[in-house]
């Protein structure tokens, strides 16, 4: 089968792991470690990065496999040799794209690089020109305009999306609907992980609710040190991240919380840490009688290889639906793999939407 062309925006920790994750499955012939082995006849193997667009004086006008191991990037490196893709980073658009606290960090910020920004006109003949199917969006938190820009020129050139950050474009009605009316598919909004603290959270709030525990307080606290955490330092650009993590857990219990009652977001930037992401979760809640009971889990994970699965996973699921001709939200796909989709699903029932997407998919690749 002809593989997925991919086009990634923002070359960071998340697009590190995923390049370095097709390189490993394609070399390795590998289903561990996967959601879904395969989907529509395509394995985790089978993307081919083509397009990369970033800011970063560091990674504009290298190959792809050499921009993902430059700084500030600083995730685990389980592919230290990826074969160069023959793609090069384009420059692009700035905007709010970059916090202007960003700048002013030395190596472990943004230096942005000293090339014109991109253009609508450049970005869409980039897109058109490399064959692009589908269009991953890494951007940091808070790029409000720069992610609107980056959809628009989705739009135009006809590739699908998938919207890894908490920017409200799949769950937005209005975007949605320009994304039917064009036939284009769209993933999102705001990546899960594959066992990451919004996942948890989300089974142990439905564990709670299906054994009869009313949960009345809880909390989410997560501190990492990647650019990620330090972008969210500026809690200005926060608003949109912490709505999509608080509903993702809000809609899993059985009453909902008062405000003063939940907290859920990111805490603090610990730069020793790199791009490993610490979760402290506490749910308290009363049982049989009335009676106090309270659970607290500690997670440790590296934060971006942990996002990697379900990117892959959307990735595929929107080349079906290219093939398919559908257009907008990919319902089941966006409930499972995000955590502010247009329609939240318990996991289980969004798992079961999925494979129900990737049987008949795997139907009609055959």
């Amino acid at each position: 089968m002809k593989p997925i062309k991919v086009a990634i925006i923002g070359v960071g920790n998340c697009a590190s792991s995923l390049v370095q994750g097709v390189a490993y499955y394609r070399q390795n012939n590998s289903s561990e470690g996967l959601i879904h082995d395969k989907i529509g006849g395509y394995g985790a193997g089978d993307a081919e990065f083509v397009l990369g667009i970033d800011v970063d004086a560091r990674k504009v006008g290298k190959d792809i496999a050499e921009a993902i191991f430059a700084m500030p990037n600083n995730t685990t490196v389980f592919m230290p040799n990826v074969p160069a893709t023959g793609a090069k980073v384009m420059m692009g658009r700035v905007t709010d794209g970059v916090a202007p606290h960003m700048t002013t960090v030395g190596e472990k910020g943004f230096i942005v690089a000293d090339a014109p920004e991109a253009t609508k006109e450049s970005v869409v003949a980039a897109l058109k020109e490399t064959g692009a199917e589908v269009l991953l969006n890494f951007l940091p938190v808070g790029s409000q305009d720069a992610t609107e820009f980056y959809m628009e020129c989705a739009l135009e050139a006809k590739v699908a999306v998938v919207n890894c950050m908490p920017v409200f474009i799949a769950s937005r009605p209005e975007w949605e609907a320009r994304f039917r009316a064009a036939g284009v598919p769209i993933v999102g909004d705001d990546i899960k992980a594959q066992i990451g603290a919004t996942i948890v959270h989300r089974v142990l709030s439905s564990l709670f609710a299906a054994r009869g525990v009313t949960v009345e307080r809880t909390y989410q606290l997560n501190t990492g040190g990647n650019t990620d955490f330090m972008n969210m330092l500026d809690r200005q650009r926060l608003g949109s991240k912490k709505e999509s993590k608080t509903e993702a857990v809000q809609a899993m219990l059985a009453t909902r919380l008062a405000d003063e009652n939940i907290h859920v977001g990111p805490s603090d930037y610990v730069p020793w840490q790199k791009d490993n992401k610490l979760c402290f979760l506490r749910l308290e809640g009363t049982q049989w009688g009335n009676v106090p009971m309270n659970l607290e889990l500690r997670l440790s994970v590296e934060d971006s290889p942990n996002s990697a699965a379900c990117v892959m996973d959307a990735i595929r699921c929107c080349k079906v639906a290219l093939e398919r001709g559908e257009g907008g939200a990919l319902i089941g796909p966006s409930a499972y793999f995000c955590k502010h989709p247009p329609q939240q699903f318990n996991d289980d029932v969004a798992a079961h939407m999925v494979d129900e997407y990737a049987s008949v998919a795997a139907l009609a690749a055959e």
